[in-house]
Formats: C-alpha cells, structure tokens, sequence
C-alpha cells in the first residue's frame, strides 16, 4: 500500500505504529513506523541507535517476558507464526506507557530468515481503566464482605435474648405453683430485655436512616444546657438505682446548631453508658464548653470499670460489635456508640475517648456553634433600615438579613439557618402565614421562631400565627421596648 494513502493518514491520527523486521539466525531487527514517536517520544531511527534497541525502554520488570515471547516465535521452525504481548514501555518524559504489541511472522521461500509484520499500541487509557476498575470491584466486595459480617452480628444479636424471653414465659404459662416474688422477677427480665431489644431497633432502624441520607438532619439552634438538663432528667430513675450523683457544668448561655432528637439520643445513650459501667454512689460528670471558635466540646465523664485497653479498638465499631455487662448485670447491645458516633459525624464534629480500666471512661464529642443571624422581612425599606438599626443597637453580635418578600425569605432561611425571623403580615407575593406554613412544610429543616408585625389588630389573624407557633404578634406602631423584649424572651 503506498506510504501517502488514506490508510496511513488516519494511523497518524491514533496512537499505534507499524512493525515491520526480520529475524536471521539469532539476531531480530524491528523498525517502526512515524508512529512509535507519538507513543514513546523517541523515533525509529533513536529507538534503533539506543543499546539493546527497543529493550532499552521496557521496564526491567517487562524484558524477559518479551525476550522469551520474541525468542519462542521462532523456536519451532513453523513458516508462520504470530503473538500479542503487552507490556510496559518508558516514554522519553518518564512516564509509564502500557502498550501491545502484535506480530505476524512469515517464513521466506529460501527458510532461511522471518519477514516480520506487526503493530504497538498505546492502551495506557485502557489499563488505566481496569485497574480503577479492578480498585471498585475491590472495595465492593469488602463492602459486601463488611455487610455479611454485619448481618452476621445482628442475626446474633436480634436472636439471642428471645431464647430467654420465650424461656420464661413458658414457666410463666406452665408453672402455676409459682410463688408471686419468682412471677414479678421473671416478668422483669421479660420486660427489661424487651426494652433493650426496642432500643436496639429503633438505634438500629435510625443509624440506617442517617447512613442512607434518607433521615434528613433538621438542625436548630438549642440551649445546650437545657439540653443536657432534659436528658439528665429522662435517666434520673436509673442514677438513683444506682445512688449515683450526676453533676452538670455547662454555661445557660451556651447554644448548639443540632438536630434535638438525634443530639438527645447521643447524650443519653453516653450518660446511659456511664451510669451502667459505674459502681454505686459513684459521680457521673457531664460538661460542655467552647472547644474553639466554630465548636461546643461535650464531656461526659465517669469513674466506673473503664475499658481494657485490648478492647478500646472495638468501640465504634459495629464488626467488631464490642459488648459487656454493667457494674449491675444490666445488658446493652453493643450497638449504641456506633450510633452515637453516626449522629456526630452527620453534624461535622468528632468522637473520641479515654479510658483505663478500673479507674473509669470519659468520652468527648464536638458539635457546631451557631452563627448569630436574624432575618427582617419588610415591604417597607425605610421601615426596615430603623428596625435594624434598633436590632444591632440592642444585639451587636448579631449579623442582620433583610429580604423584602416571603420568597426571598426563604431562600435566605435554607441558607443563613437565623435565629429569629421578623416579619411583615401583609408582604408582597405571599403572607407572614403563607411563609411560615412554606417553612414548616419545605426541606430547609429549621425551626426558627417569628415575631409578626400586624398592620392594624386582629385578633383571628393572631390567634392563626398563635396556632402556627408564633409567639409574638406585634400592631404597628409599636415601641422599640416592645420588641426588644419579644427578641429578649425568645433568645434568651
């Protein structure tokens, strides 16, 4: 075929170069087309003046494979005999080059030498490829592997205490003549492992939620001292068991960004820990503080058992599925700090702890701090310059929005999570009502308080922003005093 022919003007195009040689005794000569200088950055005429030729660039991993490959064509004697190869060629810049290499050998009519045609290509892309390839087919089957071993611990776990329950109310079904003290205790080993099977799935059923995305965190601002006091208050029964002292060192004008019911659920499953694993009329010490500029830093602190330090590395992990008896005999899953750890990661903080035992554990997790902002929603722009600057007069540490309509409005809420939102009744495009019914029902997963400022007095529309949650419905005009003590009550 001749060299200018359509043929070789579209090989130029591609990254593959033509062998042509021919082998006579022991000796092999390959030459190779323009193309081989695309490939590899050296061309023909520099390939064959390097020592050892087109060896020279194979990597040394490579070049016996390809010495025996070329040597093996020619060892039998056949009048024609092909191969494919692929190995690894260094490009003039250094870098590695997959490549493959085809040749077709034909003996001539005197036998005496092989007339050799062939190709290289470049399959850097497709080696490439395979191997990311090869990389996710890896970690899919760990993440199988892991699911199996998983499956494997809740099978156990989900199993195992229905064998006692079912236990002992056939006893309960059977055994007539039993006196009422032996009644009421196995009833209480029914009624408490029932109760820790119940937490077990509602742990389990919300940390496949929150690890599937489809539990949607709605994060507030909260009081983290109330919060702690609330999940103080719920195992208050347990500490006294126990004559156990739980103290409380947080700040009342310390505030969090979380989700209530998935921060609650964290604290109290770490003192519900720290009460099990302590001894009685011990102390149980829970503190939060600034842990920098963006964080509030959780401690909760006990002087029970600890963790032997060959079984600290299990905790948080659900494969591993760590689990022992409290100083009581009370039962746990194992289950609940893999959970706590999940809720805290979905809130971009960390969890971690220190322990030794027989001298007790303390845990510490982080959680966000929230941003200072307010939103005023004001047709009136006059209006709204003199509500802010009262606003920043009474709260300096506050970043004020202001948005002109309910649409806006909401945009600005999704984004800036504020404290508070005040807002007109009568606005343009939509109502104060019609806002706040779009807030409660949209995705933004806020639940910030509004102060409704009203046109005139009337109490039905009052009283629907009261049904709504509003707790604070101003008539215009009203005096700055009156809203500066709306914010203060809500705030506080």
């Amino acid at each position: 075929m001749p060299v200018g022919s359509p043929f070789l003007a579209a090989l130029r195009q591609i990254d593959i170069a033509l062998i042509t040689g021919e082998f006579s005794d022991t000796s092999l000569m390959l030459s190779y087309s323009e193309g081989i200088k695309k490939i590899t950055g050296y061309t023909s005429a520099e390939i064959s003046g390097l020592p050892g030729r087109i060896l020279n660039i194979i990597f040394p991993e490579d070049s016996a494979q390809v010495l025996r490959s070329h040597k093996n064509l020619f060892a039998g004697g056949e009048k024609s005999v092909e191969s494919f190869l692929i190995y690894r060629l260094m490009s003039r810049s250094g870098e590695m080059i997959w490549v493959k290499e085809y040749l077709h050998c034909e003996k001539d009519p005197s036998g005496e030498r092989y007339h050799i045609t062939g190709y290289l290509t470049d399959i850097s892309a497709e080696k490439n490829s395979e191997g990311l390839l090869q990389e996710e087919v890896k970690k899919l089957k760990e993440q199988i592997a892991s699911k199996d071993r998983f499956i494997n611990i809740l099978s156990h776990d989900l199993r195992a205490p229905f064998t006692s329950i079912l236990g002992f109310s056939e006893i309960l079904l059977n055994e007539p003549a039993l006196s009422q003290k032996e009644k009421n205790e196995y009833l209480t080993y029914i009624y408490d492992a029932s109760q820790n099977q119940l937490q077990f799935i509602s742990y389990l059923l919300d940390w496949s939620r929150l690890r599937t995305g489809s539990l949607r965190i709605e994060p507030q601002r909260l009081n983290a001292a109330a919060l702690v006091y609330n999940c103080v208050s719920s195992l208050t029964g347990n500490a006294i068991r126990k004559n156990i002292e739980i103290r409380v060192d947080v700040r009342s004008d310390l505030y969090i960004e979380a989700d209530e019911r998935l921060i609650t659920q964290a604290i109290v499953n770490l003192l519900n820990n720290a009460i099990k694993f302590s001894y009685e009329e011990s102390v149980i010490e829970i503190i939060a503080g600034t842990f920098n500029e963006s964080q509030v830093e959780f401690i909760v602190k006990d002087n029970g058992v600890g963790i032997p330090q060959d079984e600290q590395q299990k905790l948080f992990n659900l494969e591993k599925n760590f689990s022992k008896e409290g100083t009581r005999g009370e039962k746990g899953s194992g289950f609940g700090l893999a959970f706590v750890k999940e809720i805290i990661t979905n809130h971009s903080g960390d969890i971690w702890f220190y322990s030794e035992e027989g001298s007790g554990s303390e845990f510490h997790f982080t959680v966000p701090i929230p941003s200072n902002t307010m939103l005023i929603v004001l047709k009136d722009h006059a209006e709204a310059e003199h509500l802010e600057e009262a606003v920043k007069a009474t709260f300096p540490d506050f970043t004020v929005f202001n948005a002109q309509n309910g649409y806006d409005a909401i945009t600005i809420i999704t984004d800036k999570h504020p404290n508070l939102v005040i807002t007109d009744h009568n606005m343009p495009l939509m109502t104060g009502i019609q806002l706040i019914e779009a807030i409660k029902k949209g995705e933004s997963g806020l639940k910030s308080p509004f102060v409704v400022l009203l046109d005139e007095v009337n109490s039905d529309t009052e009283n629907k922003y009261f049904k709504l949650g509003v707790r604070h419905v101003l008539t215009k005009p009203y005096k700055n005093e009156q809203m500066v003590k709306a914010l203060r009550s809500i705030l506080a």
